[in-house]
């Protein structure tokens, strides 16, 4: 994102906007809890060209295969750097430009019901495609699964450890300090609710899709769940039908952020991106025509 001068009003994290119209000014006054203002979109996509994509990298480089999830979140890093409004968030009755465009998912360091789990944020740059994002990925995932624990992790076993009123009454003045961006960056470094968008994917562990809640906690305004593929039958051009390998997608999304009409040409722009993949080997910056 571009670095802009920080004025009074500012966040280190968010440009606070002074332009804005007199209802997406009112509308933070009168409805000041992100979890009130939640609008869930659901989207199926048609994986056809998508598995065909995943093909072609893949038979070029087997050894280190490019997976539909990474797909999904170049995708959506592409997305978001077009359409900048996804990328605002409410906090203290403001609205906010964020300063960077990130993305966070939880890495499951092993697949068992007491399997330890680590916290994954990668930052985009406008110059990003599908390979420099597919490298970002599974550098996150390494890290984890190799034993690093991230910094929010960190933070909240040490949280854990204190006598439980002490705790208690930490936790309750940073949540204060939360307000007013005033959290000390090392407690939320890698906090997947102080990001652009939080993915999760139910897919992985053989879950539908459906929705996921936002948090009063934190600045996400936007929060995707991948769920399971399966076949079901799409519309031919001719008017019959035929079983395609395709997906579910959850979105639920803070609607003071933007309006009905922006969220439908952003949902359709992230669709179009899903179903041309190609496009994603271009960079984030560039213009898509949808």
């Amino acid at each position: 994102m571009n670095q802009v001068r920080r004025r009074l009003g500012d966040r280190k994290d968010g440009v606070l906007l002074r332009d804005l119209d007199s209802m997406h000014f009112i509308v933070p006054l009168l409805y000041p809890n992100r979890c009130d203002n939640e609008a869930y979109i659901s989207e199926q996509i048609d994986l056809t060209k998508l598995n065909a994509y995943l093909e072609r990298k893949n038979g070029a480089h087997p050894e280190y295969p490019l997976k539909l999830f990474y797909v999904i979140v170049a995708a959506l890093g592409r997305t978001i750097q077009l359409r900048p409004k996804m990328n605002r968030f409410i906090a203290n009755k403001n609205i906010y430009q964020r300063k960077e465009l990130t993305a966070a998912f939880v890495v499951k360091k092993e697949f068992s019901d007491n399997g330890a789990e680590g916290l994954a944020k990668l930052r985009f740059d406008a110059d990003d495609n599908m390979d420099s994002i597919k490298d970002k990925i599974v550098e996150q995932i390494t890290a984890n699964r190799g034993g690093k624990t991230d910094s929010s992790t960190e933070s909240m076993d040490f949280f854990n450890r204190l006598p439980r009123f002490l705790s208690k009454f930490i936790v309750w003045c940073i949540t204060r300090l939360d307000v007013h961006g005033w959290v000390p960056a090392s407690l939320i470094e890698t906090d997947p609710y102080y990001c652009t968008v939080v993915l999760t994917n139910l897919g992985s562990i053989k879950l539908h899709a459906g929705y996921h809640h936002l948090t009063n906690w934190g600045t996400n305004s936007v929060f995707v769940v991948v769920g399971e593929r399966k076949l079901r039958p799409f519309f031919r051009e001719d008017g019959e039908t035929e079983m395609r390998d395709s997906l579910d997608l959850g979105l639920t999304v803070d609607e003071r952020i933007a309006d009905g009409y922006y969220y439908s040409k952003t949902v359709k722009l992230l669709k179009t991106l899903l179903e041309n993949p190609e496009l994603l080997d271009q960079p984030l910056s560039q213009e898509v025509d949808y």
